[in-house]
This record gives structure tokens, sequence and C-alpha cells, in this order.
């Protein structure tokens, strides 16, 4: 076992945050956390919480001292100021949760970490470049501040027990329900994806070896298309469905069926989107669970949670819109 250090976690409660909280405690780190305070979360005993607020309310953090701080909250710039100025001097490493949208518009296949990244929007319009521009210049926040001392992970989709979100357990409990499943995209469409508790581990990993730098926290181990995806997340829950493919794209975007986390439409900003290279995470030692397990604890996972909110999910692909969308792919073959 590495030997303890004292961590802090700006955040703790959302959804990456227990499971790196508990993996450290774990591993002997005594861990504190900065949060609202507006959200509890299964923590062990010992962990020290403290109240703030990442806008302006930093007093807590006045006058300690930690080995390592990992932000865990941060989606702007002026947080990531405010917090590496305070501690600067009070902290030995200063690790950043990005994401690898820093990359959007995804207008190549194979963006490594030495991939240019968008430090100005070109336009107010795209959600998608305005969280990108943000993460990266929290990331340059970090690394101008705390130069050799900085890291910074970019995971892709997030996913797992936990999630805070809506769009990973779609499938988990889609395919345990069976019947015929609209499966979206091209069979050869690439997806990636991470496990929570292996991004979780790798922080950790990165803490405990001091390493430097910037990694793409991304998976899985092998290359994965979203008929592979499909087949094993079936597979892991049990399911008796059977798919009916809808490859055309252009007909998925008039039924409002966009994305499917991890799918996505593989054009135009998105064209690269699924293809990032995680070699360098990897040989800092990134692992990856099997996909099976990610799938089937997520499920058991999402039923646990409160009713109200499994009977009023965020899904992108409701059941109605699904039975709609069927029906209107048959009419269209009808009537060909």
């Amino acid at each position: 076992m590495p030997a303890p250090r004292e961590l802090l976690v700006l955040g703790g409660t959302g959804f990456i945050g227990p499971h790196l909280v508990r993996h450290a405690v774990a591993r002997g780190h005594r861990v504190t956390i900065f949060t609202r305070g507006r959200r509890e979360a299964e923590l062990p005993a010992g962990v020290t919480r403290l109240i703030g607020d990442r806008d302006g309310k930093l007093g807590a953090l006045e006058g300690r001292r930690f080995d390592a701080v990992i932000d865990d909250s941060a989606t702007r710039p002026a947080w990531v100021q405010m917090s590496t100025q305070l501690l600067k001097g009070s902290v030995g490493r200063y690790l950043f949760t990005s994401s690898t949208g820093v990359y959007y518009p995804y207008l190549t296949n194979g963006v490594d970490e030495s991939t240019p990244v968008r430090v100005e929007a070109t336009d107010p319009e795209d959600g998608s470049e305005a969280y990108g521009v943000a993460k990266a210049q929290c990331e340059r926040e970090v690394m101008q501040t705390f130069g050799a001392r900085g890291t910074v992970v970019r995971p892709t989709y997030i996913v797992g027990p936990g999630d805070t979100t809506d769009r990973f357990p779609y499938w988990p409990q889609r395919l345990a329900r069976g019947g015929e499943v609209l499966a979206p995209g091209r069979r050869d469409d690439a997806v990636q994806l991470i496990d929570v508790r292996d991004l979780a581990e790798f922080m950790v990993k990165l803490v405990e070896d001091d390493r430097p730098g910037i990694f793409n926290v991304v998976g899985p181990a092998r290359p994965l298309t979203m008929a592979g995806f499909l087949a094993g997340a079936q597979a892991a829950v049990g399911g008796t469905g059977s798919f009916t493919w809808i490859e055309d794209y252009e007909f998925l975007s008039a039924q409002e069926i966009t994305d499917s986390v991890p799918w996505v439409m593989l054009k135009g900003n998105d064209m690269g989107h699924m293809s990032a290279r995680n070699g360098r995470a990897v040989a800092a030692g990134l692992g990856f669970r099997p996909l099976e397990m990610t799938v089937r604890d997520t499920l058991q996972w999402w039923q646990s949670v409160p009713t109200e909110r499994r009977e009023k999910p965020g899904f992108s692909i409701t059941p109605e819109l699904e039975a709609r969308a069927l029906a209107a792919w048959r009419a269209r073959g009808s009537a060909a």
C-alpha cells in the first residue's frame, strides 16, 4: 500500500466523488471533501466535510495543507482560478477532472493529448463548444498555476452505478425489458465510455504516483462498435429482445433520435467523437472492468434508485418515441 496522503476533493457527493472518496480511503488515505452541503452521499467514516461554495466562498479551505487536491466539481474557469490561487502554496499536486469535450469539434479521428484544443468559443449557439472551451480554460488555469505539479484527466462518457444523469442507464433497463429494441446508428459506429470506478481508481493512482501531465481516460481496452456494445450489454442483463437496426441518420434525426450514450451520430462536428486515443493513460496504469460488469452493476443500481426517478427518467429515447420511430420505419419499408 502507498504511504497515506492528505487528500482534498473539491466535490465528493456527485457521481465520481463517492467512488473516488471510497477508493482513496480504502487505499489508506485521509480525505477531506469540500461541497455546498446540498447532497448526501454514503461515504466512509472519518471523511472530513467542509462546507462552502466554489463561487467565491472558499474560506473553509484557508490555512489548511494537503498533499494533493482532486478538483471534481469545476465547470467554470473562474472557479478553478480561485481555487488554484488559494491552494497553490498549500497543496502538492492539483488534479483537474476535465473531459474529452475539449477536443470538440471532433473533425479528425484518433485525437490524443497532443491535439490542440480551443480556448476561445467561435459559435455562441453551440453548447458543445461552450462546454469544451470552458473545460479547456479550466485546464489552462491549473497548468499555468501548478506547472509540473498539475495533472489533468480527460474522461469520455462516464458510466456506471451512481450515475447522476439518465443517459447510460437507459440501455441496461431497456435491454432487460426485452421486446423489439430500436438499435440506433450503423452497426460499426464506434463507441467509447469509461466506468466511473475505473476513472476514480486511475485518478487516485495518478496522485499516489505523483504523476504530472494530461491523460485521455477512455475505454474500453479494445475498440468497440455499437453492435458489439448492444450484444455485450444484452448478454450481461440476460435480455431476450430482438434488435431492429435503424442505420439511416437522416431518418433518426427526423424522429428526434440523435444520440443514446454511448452512441452518437458520427458526422459533422462529431465525426471523430468516439476515437480518442488512450495509450498514455493505459501506460500510466488505467485499467478497465469488463463491459458486462459495468452494465450489470448499473442495472442493479438503477433498480434501487427512488421510484419517482425510475418512473419519469430523462432518457433520450422514451418508450413512446421508440414505438413511434419503429412504426414509421416499418411504414417506410412497406411503402418502398
